[in-house]
Formats: C-alpha cells, structure tokens, sequence
C-alpha cells in the first residue's frame, strides 16, 4: 500500500440537509475520509425556500377613495415591516443549517473517535456550495436526494447540478448492495479515460478489491435508410469495429496495471448498451466509477445518457471522474 501524507491530505467533503439519504451520504463519507486518512468537512447550504417577496406584508385594505397615494404610503409601510421578518426569517434559516451540520459533525464523530469533522454552514445555495469545496477536496459525498425530492425521484437536483458542475471526484451513494463485494467497476467510454481508470485502480488498491475495466459498445443504426448496407459489408463494418472497441480499455489501463501491481485488475468488453452492462455490472460492486464527460448544451452543461442511467439505476454507490469532452 502506498504511504499517506495525513497533514497533506484533502478533505472529504459531505453534503447534508438532515433527510434520510443525506444521513446515508454522512455514514459513507465517514468510512471514505477514515479508508484515506483524510479530515471530515460536513457541509450544509442555505435552504433554498424563501419567502416571498413582501410575504410578511398585511392586508393592505384599501378601497377606491383611498386614493394612490394612500396605497403607496401604506405600500412603504408594509415593506418596511416585511423587510425585518425577511431578515428573522434569514437567520432562522441560518441557525437551522447550523444545527443540521452540527448535528451531522456529532454523527461522524461518534461513528469514528479520532476522526476530525470540520461543521460548516454557508449562506450560497448547496449546489454553490458543493461545487466551490469540491475544488478542494480528495471526494465530494452527496446522497440521491434530499427534503426537496419528490417521493419516487431516484436522482435529486442538487445531486444533478453538482454532478454536471464540480471540477473534482464525485460520489452519488445510492444502490441496494448491503454486503461487501470486495469489487470496483470502471466503465470507460474512450481509450483517453485514464483519469477514471487510474481513480479505479486506488480505489481498488485503498479496498484490498479486485478491479474490472468494462467497456460496452453497440453498432449504430442507420434510422431512414430504406435498403441497409449488403450483409458482407456490415460483417466487415462490425469486425473492424470490434477490434477498434477492444482495444479501448487497454487503451485506458496502459501503464496502470505496472503502476499498481497489488491490483487484480481485468479488462472487458462487452457488446450490450452500455448504461444496462454497467447497471448489471454494478449488482457485484461495491463501487462504480465513471469518467463524466460534460458537454456545453444550449442551456449548459449536460451529462451523458450513460451516466443518467447509472445514477439513477446502479446497485451501489457511484463516482464520477470529471474528463474533458
């Protein structure tokens, strides 16, 4: 095992708002920041319920006769009033995050003595939040979702957002494999993925886990086309297809498997669709790890269908290594 610099290490970051699936997230950041040595930092945004604006105005009462300027002069005083419930109203939401992450730091510390848990609420929304302390963390931890999801929503928004945003590695704990697998699955897209099979194999080697590398491919289709190619040239399509996919994990492992020779590492691959091998894949995992590549979109940045399928379906916790396109 390689030896860790504690006083060097980042921190583990954990995202938690009090609901079940976030306790969930701060008991497997718990387990991630002691497997590395690293410190604890619970983290809790601003609830993003506010009031509305002038919510705490009366009834202002006025008919007819009032007349405008009687309107508006009762207009400014109910603003006025509004403007200190606003603010009570703000720091009652503040004491409220206080408490969930000093609370959620006391779960931690119970769970592993001699763990240090930093506490931190913050004002930004947690998606800001998350976004900013990922840039300086060896993980960010969010659960599936939060108070804000709707019953049956397997995947939040804020575990979206973050998703398609942060710069740094990702875990989405969700899944339903409650035994150790002692198994780490990498899926990879393209030979270039290096950054998420190199994460794959310190997972595995941090786990004492064996680790596949598993590419899954599919010939396209060829929608409109009203006579298809002569079955001898599909065959010689697919065949030369066939080698170029193989080569791909190999690609993707290339010097790693020298680099970390404790790992039991195989490579695969597969001919299936590959959100539905890696969901499959996931059932004898204890984790999956996933190289995000996030594409400008009209309205931003946009994750894969690959990796909607697998947040939103996969038996175990899942991370995200974000790659450039």
């Amino acid at each position: 095992m390689r030896t860790v610099n504690r006083s060097a290490q980042l921190p583990v970051v954990v995202g938690v708002d009090g609901s079940r699936h976030s306790l969930r997230a701060l008991d497997r950041a718990v387990e991630e920041a002691v497997l590395r040595g690293a410190p604890l930092q619970v983290l809790c945004g601003a609830p993003t319920h506010r009031l509305a604006p002038g919510a705490a105005r009366e009834d202002e009462g006025t008919d007819a006769a009032g007349g405008a300027a009687g309107g508006a002069a009762e207009g400014a005083d109910a603003s006025a009033r509004a403007r200190p419930a606003d603010e009570e109203h703000r720091r009652a939401l503040a004491r409220q995050s206080r408490h969930i992450a000093e609370a959620a730091a006391e779960r931690a510390r119970e769970s592993a003595p001699g763990l240090e848990v930093m506490p931190s609420a913050v004002d930004e929304n947690a998606v800001a939040a998350l976004v900013r302390a990922g840039r300086r963390a060896a993980l960010t931890v969010v659960g599936t979702r939060g108070h804000g999801g709707f019953t049956g929503l397997l995947l939040g928004s804020v575990s979206l957002r973050v998703a398609a945003h942060i710069e740094g590695p990702l875990m989405v704990v969700r899944g339903d494999n409650e035994r150790p697998r002692h198994a780490v699955v990498v899926g990879v897209e393209y030979g270039t993925d290096t950054d998420a099979a190199r994460y794959g194999f310190e997972e595995a080697e941090r786990r004492a886990a064996a680790l596949l590398v598993l590419h899954a491919w599919e010939l396209p289709a060829y929608p409109g086309v009203m006579v298809p190619p002569p079955t001898r040239m599909l065959e010689e399509i697919a065949e030369e297809q066939a080698r170029y996919e193989e080569s791909v994990p190999l690609d993707a492992v290339a010097g790693l498997r020298e680099a970390y020779p404790n790992v039991d590492a195989r490579v695969e691959t597969v001919y299936a669709g590959p959100g539905h091998a890696l969901v499959e894949a996931s059932s004898a995992a204890d984790l999956v790890v996933l190289a995000a590549h996030r594409r400008h979109r009209l309205f931003g940045m946009r994750l894969g269908p690959v990796i909607h399928a697998v947040l939103h379906h996969a038996h175990c916790p899942v991370v995200l290594v974000p790659t450039a396109a």
